[in-house]
């Protein structure tokens, strides 16, 4: 599905200099590095300011914390996603309330987040699904007059946009996630928030860093700790800031290469019972994952593991339906189009080094696997 050695062996005198100095230098949580990072990380999102943290479910759940919610509190998201963006919800004390998904771009159904907006709602978490950004205005056209904040799950989604806006500068803040196989990943966990909102920025570093509120150092000027939250052990180590800066140059590049090879898959299916994705004129998707909808999919995904062709179900069976919610009493058909999708997508490999003769080896399979039963 992925390959990180191909794109170390590409990057690999500019990572190993990097990693060198931050040991050469001998710290290891904060420095230069990771101020850096947090400076040119905001400005590729068009966001004033970025938290570094230690996850992508860090960078959720300490924006909920830095916004207030808590017990007795709703959060509106979709049950197409990590349990990490539930879980961050549930971790805060408040109550994960599932919207279903747009057929077209499987993100969050506006129509349906309209209908589910009560009292109770303090934040809706829309997820840019597999590089594609939720219909973000649409959204903010619901909420923004009821004062009801949008969080962006950005983990799938780095340098996504909407008319010419990326994600993680579109809402009240941005959650990214730098796991390996992010299309920035880190070699490890890691992390980020990003935001426009001064004081949201202030609260997040806040619980972020222990509750302390200085940044270069452990301490004050003087040397004394103040602290002034009961904050968390959450951070971005120098290391993996060294190594994503790195990347950080080249992630436009990236995103071209793996737009071209989506390209590809579109123009190679076209005409066949695959449907390819759908992008919206005024998004721009960056495909951290090529999922299409496939009639019989799980023997069509049977035949292609034969042939030695790697797929991959995301969130499968949906999280409404998963054990850990069964207390939530839903039953199948709770949400028709999120239940359906799941039964229907596949993702097939695609990275920005995959060679387009393996595209078209893929394709190839692919079509003959769903063509002939």
């Amino acid at each position: 599905m992925s390959d990180l050695r191909a794109q170390y062996r590409r990057l690999q005198p500019e990572i190993d200099a990097a990693i060198g100095v931050v040991l050469a230098g001998g710290e290891f949580e904060r420095g230069a590095a990771l101020w850096d990072f947090e400076r040119e990380f905001a400005a590729f999102c068009g966001a004033a300011y970025a938290i570094p943290v230690g996850t992508g479910h860090a960078a959720l759940f300490i924006t909920l914390r830095a916004l207030g919610i808590g017990p007795g509190d709703e959060v509106i998201t979709v049950a197409n996603t990590d349990i990490t963006t539930c879980a961050a919800i549930s971790h805060c004390g408040a109550t994960v309330v599932w919207a279903d998904v747009r057929e077209d771009t499987f993100t969050i159904d506006p129509d349906h987040v309209a209908a589910l907006v009560g009292p109770r709602t303090k934040a809706i978490i829309a997820v840019h699904l597999y590089g594609m950004p939720a219909d973000v205005s649409a959204l903010r056209a619901i909420i923004d007059p009821l004062g009801i904040p949008l969080i962006e799950d950005a983990a799938l989604a780095c340098g996504a946009a909407i008319k010419g806006r990326r994600v993680g500068g579109l809402g009240r803040a941005g959650c990214f996630s730098f796991a390996p196989h992010k299309i920035l990943g880190a070699y490890g966990d890691g992390g980020m928030i990003t935001t426009n909102d001064p004081e949201l920025a202030r609260l997040a570093r806040l619980y972020g860093g222990y509750g302390e509120p200085w940044r270069e150092d452990m301490s004050g000027p003087d040397g004394r700790i103040t602290l002034l939250v009961e904050g968390y052990h959450t951070h971005l180590d120098l290391l993996q800031a060294a190594v994503l800066r790195v990347k950080l140059s080249y992630l436009e590049r990236w995103i071209e290469e793996r737009a071209a090879r989506a390209r590809l898959y579109d123009q190679l299916l076209s005409g066949s019972p695959v449907r390819t994705p759908y992008v919206p004129p005024d998004r721009k998707h960056v495909y951290r994952n090529y999922v299409v909808r496939v009639p019989d999919r799980d023997r069509v995904r049977a035949l292609l593991a034969e042939r030695g062709i790697a797929t991959g179900l995301l969130y499968v069976p949906p999280l409404h339906l998963q054990t850990v919610y069964q207390y939530r009493g839903l039953a199948v058909g709770a949400l028709p189009v999120t239940e359906r999708l799941a039964e229907q997508l596949l993702c097939l490999p695609l990275y920005p080094e995959l060679p387009e003769d393996t595209v078209a080896y893929i394709v190839a399979e692919l079509r003959h696997a769903v063509e002939h039963h």
